[in-house]
């Protein structure tokens, strides 16, 4: 049987190996797929490279642990519930992936009787990979190296850099411009890198000094979450709340508190 909870770090061993083949796999089609479908509007894609990566994550995943549950962006959830879940984001970032721009990840989450205890993230376009292990750190490995990571110091909003997402239906982008523009003004800079586990991991980094976002599903949160996290990020919602598709937040605890409080008065939590 193995319906049993595993170590942690064997666990997250297993997935940023699974997401390196995954990566792999998906490196040769950037820039050279055509759309397959869409989702939530037209210009929410789909391609055939998403739903191939994920067949390939879930098999890696059933062969090493057949009694695990595994969701999926593409597939939903699969299997019995267990007390290990994988939270499977094969392809995050695919319209950059359709363009052939690099920030583009596979995402994979495990979490351990309902509390997110690993994630991998692995953007191979980009030649980064990163690892978080709940309680433990979190990682950055380059050519084998690893490396602890460390989120941005710096303390306040007007000195920061922020990053953000945006739907793909057109009322609710509409809303999420209005608060781009308002919080613009209170900030240094505004990127949009287009891959949310990737802004997460850059959060990590310091690369970016926070990011939110509202929308994001547990396959696009689950892996970046931990790893910023443990690099010393608060994931949040809006006052201290858990992070949801309502909104997220992550960046350190000065910012966070910074960030919330205008994301608040802005009500970036509501509305479509």
């Amino acid at each position: 049987m193995t319906d049993r909870p595993g170590e942690p770090t064997e666990l997250a061993e297993l997935a940023l190996d699974i997401a390196r083949e995954a990566g792999s796999f998906l490196l040769p089609g950037a820039g050279a797929v055509e759309a397959l479908a869409t989702k939530s509007s037209p210009h929410d894609l789909v391609t055939a490279m998403d739903r191939d990566s994920e067949d390939l994550v879930r098999r890696r995943i059933q062969e090493a642990r057949p009694d695990d549950q595994v969701v999926g962006e593409e597939q939903g959830t699969r299997g019995a519930a267990s007390s290990v879940r994988w939270i499977v984001d094969p392809l995050d970032g695919t319209v950059n992936y359709f363009y052939g721009q690099p920030s583009w990840a596979v995402s994979i989450g495990v979490e351990i009787d309902g509390f997110m205890a690993a994630g991998a993230v692995v953007a191979p376009a980009l030649g980064e990979e990163y690892l978080g292990i709940a309680g433990s750190g979190s990682w950055t490995i380059e050519q084998g190296v690893r490396r602890p990571l460390r989120v941005s110091e710096i303390p306040d909003l007007a000195d920061a850099v922020v990053s953000t997402g945006f739907g793909y239906v057109r009322a609710r982008r509409e809303q999420q411009a209005g608060i781009v523009a308002a919080l613009l003004p209170q900030v240094r800079d505004i990127r949009r890198v287009g891959a949310a586990a990737v802004d997460l991991c850059w959060v990590a980094r310091g690369r970016i000094d926070a990011h939110y976002e509202r929308g994001l599903q547990d396959w696009d949160r689950a892996a970046g979450s931990v790893i910023a996290a443990e690099a010393g990020a608060v994931v949040a919602g809006l006052r201290g709340t858990p992070a949801s598709a309502d909104l997220l937040i992550a960046a350190n605890p000065q910012l966070y508190r910074q960030l919330d409080t205008a994301l608040a008065q802005l009500r970036a939590d509501s509305g479509d």
